[in-house]
């Protein structure tokens, strides 16, 4: 049955060594965050963000500096006092970049061991592997060795060992990373409807931001062992809480300017050429901060009359279903992209540049 997931100002300490001697390092820097019971929650960010040091200290693989792990109401984590649940005793299910599978067994012996171990047997135990591999579309393979499967579908004989018996959280730590393109959209895509249809609370870890889109009730951003922002998909995009969520994301064009008026949530900002920007602003923003304003390429609209920015394509790049242009606008260059299999505008065109406000993000400097 699946549990609620809480963890409370987890922090994870590795000792380093430098030029100067040993220091100490936080992987992981007073991370909180709670998953609903049901719910799917991807840790997204960058090799050495610490989102994979986070998971493993809820598998109980990670002994945590400090902090709590409590799961389903119970304590499984806490090193001051003393609490510190081996990993065998969690009863979570675990999937990991490497299929993990067992070579020498076939699809329905990989799949039964969990249950084994558990000391179910006879028709118990034949019931719960046949439903486990009618999930994951593999009821056909139960007798085929694993090693004459396709990397996708031994990712899937690993995934369904892994919710073979019921765990209370399923936490996966890059399960596609190892797999062919089109096999990891495939995938990616079944992995959402397989974890719903069982209804377990998951824990999932990539750096692949439309993967974090397509599976993520929710996503979390980490940098530098910090949950920058834990919020819907849509929130992420649209309201990137800093510059760094907003790149990681895709905002590629930053543009740098001074806040000169404020209007509740926007706020004008004059930039290089005189021109006055208007764009989403926080509240810690005052008329005269020095700023850059973040936007996405798929926002910037392209016209060849009407309002907006007068600009001039430099390059464009046709790519088959998109082209994307650089633009001067504004005093500086910014990337726009427009999706069709035609290319509107020639190298050299002018342009009008459309940038709404909702679609900007500006940011304090320094």
């Amino acid at each position: 049955m699946s549990s609620e997931l809480r963890v409370e100002n987890l922090r994870k300490v590795f000792a380093t060594t430098t030029g100067q001697g040993s220091a100490l390092k936080a992987a992981v820097d007073d991370v909180s965050f709670t998953i609903a019971a049901g719910e799917i929650v991807v840790l997204l960010g960058p090799s050495g963000c610490g989102k994979t040091t986070t998971l493993r200290c809820v598998a109980g693989l990670e002994h945590p500096t400090s902090g709590k792990i409590v799961i389903g109401g119970t304590v499984y984590t806490d090193p001051q006092a003393g609490v510190l649940v081996p990993p065998r005793n969690r009863n979570l299910g675990m999937v990991f970049q490497s299929y993990a599978v067992w070579p020498h067994m076939t699809v329905r012996q990989n799949v039964a061991y969990p249950l084994k171990s558990r000391h179910l047997k006879g028709a118990a135990l034949d019931k719960g592997v046949l439903e486990a591999l009618e999930l994951v579309e593999l009821a056909d393979y139960a007798d085929r060795p694993v090693t004459q499967l396709s990397g996708g579908q031994m990712q899937r004989v690993a995934l369904a060992r892994s919710m073979v018996y019921q765990p209370q959280i399923l936490l996966l730590d890059e399960p596609l990373s190892n797999l062919d393109a089109q096999l990891r959209l495939r995938l990616r895509d079944d992995l959402r409807r397989i974890i719903k249809r069982v209804g377990l609370t998951a824990l999932y870890v990539t750096h692949d931001q439309t993967e974090a889109v397509v599976l993520g009730d929710r996503i979390g951003v980490m940098r530098d062992g910090k949950l920058l922002q834990l919020d819907a998909p849509s929130e992420i995009y649209n309201q990137p809480a800093d510059l760094f969520v907003a790149r990681f994301t895709g905002a590629t064009n930053e543009i740098d300017g001074r806040v000169v008026s404020r209007d509740g949530g926007f706020g004008a900002v004059a930039v290089a050429s005189g021109d006055r920007l208007i764009t989403r602003m926080g509240a810690n923003l005052a008329v005269g901060a020095s700023v850059r304003v973040a936007l996405r390429p798929d926002n910037v609209g392209l016209a060849p009359s009407g309002e907006g920015f007068a600009g001039r394509v430099e390059t464009r790049h046709y790519q088959g279903t998109q082209t994307v242009y650089q633009v001067s606008v504004m005093g500086t260059t910014i990337e726009a992209l427009e999706v069709g299999s035609a290319a509107r505008y020639a190298e050299g065109s002018a342009v009008m540049v459309a940038v709404p406000p909702e679609v900007c993000w500006a940011y304090p400097v320094g």
